[in-house]
């Protein structure tokens, strides 16, 4: 292991409940309706592509682009009211990567806006060599994109990273990027298939950098 790249939504922090919100208002608004657990699917892709997705299924009219605005600007209004912190057990692995000298990468399908946001809000920014956005690749989880060029980002071989991820979408990209991959079992973004990861833990507190080297 040369680097640990982490998702952020449900990783380092609990947003993946915000997320969940403004996407439901934006639903509401736009007049449709869908059963609870619609939105899990969704979870682990960029923006972009969990809303061509629902444009293309439910025939919406208006431009992808503008729900993309209002979305951003709805998450950005939720962020600044909620009381945000990281996950248990984050800041202290993270330290402990940064005294081992690893570099560390952030590799999520927010947009880059939200992600500085929320990295500043947790206090963890400083800790951290970069992000790379889903919104900036090709392709969403759970094609590899992201995470190949967070791998390029810190000049290290996929096959020497080590990915932290939360979701399904998420795991599956990791592998099929080449990379080794520890599922964290949240239990807020519904329930996520993390059989593709090589270990699945579900407290952060309990993942030294020991185990974390031998996945």
């Amino acid at each position: 292991m040369k680097a640990v790249i982490f998702d952020m939504d449900g990783v380092l922090v609990d947003s993946e409940p915000l997320h969940y919100e403004s996407d439901s208002e934006l639903l509401r608004r736009l007049g449709i309706s869908v059963p609870d657990g619609y939105l899990d699917r969704f979870i682990g892709m960029s923006n972009p592509a969990i809303w061509e997705e629902i444009a293309n299924e439910f025939k919406i009219q208006k431009d992808v682009r503008e729900i993309l605005n209002a979305q951003l600007s709805l998450k950005l209004k939720l962020l600044k009211r909620a009381e945000v912190k990281p996950i248990d057990g984050i800041p202290e692995l993270l330290k402990e990567i940064r005294r081992a000298g690893l570099p560390v990468a952030v590799a999520s399908s927010s947009s880059s806006i939200f992600i500085k946001e929320v990295l500043k809000r947790i206090g963890v920014d400083r800790l951290i060599d970069g992000f790379v956005s889903g919104e900036s690749v090709a392709r969403s989880k759970p094609e590899p994109d992201v995470f190949l060029k967070a791998a390029e980002f810190l000049g290290v071989e996929p096959a020497d990273c080590v990915v932290i991820e939360d979701s399904k979408n998420g795991t599956i990209a990791a592998k099929r990027a080449g990379m080794k991959c520890v599922g964290f079992n949240n239990p807020h973004p519904g329930n996520q298939d993390l059989s593709a990861a090589d270990l699945v833990i579900d407290d952060f507190r309990k993942l030294t950098l020991k185990a974390l080297s031998a996945v």
